[in-house]
């Protein structure tokens, strides 16, 4: 299911990154690998707030949409 169907709160493990080979870079330097565990920590105007490898990041919900959990 992609991240945008998470809670506030809720924690689960990445299966994948969808997404051109150019947008799945840019992910997977940001910290959005296969693998690796990430956060809901909120969600304003529609954009995500993650909690990934001890960082936080937003990202807008068509962004949010290619990474699966």
């Amino acid at each position: 299911m992609p991240l945008t169907f998470m809670k506030i709160g809720e924690s689960a493990c990445i299966k994948r990154v969808l997404g051109k080979d150019d947008t799945q870079r840019f992910l997977g330097s940001l910290g959005f690998t296969t693998g690796q565990s990430v956060t809901v920590v909120a969600e304003t105007g529609g954009n995500l707030i993650l909690s990934v490898k001890d960082s936080r990041i937003a990202l807008d919900r068509s962004m949010a949409q290619r990474i699966h959990v």
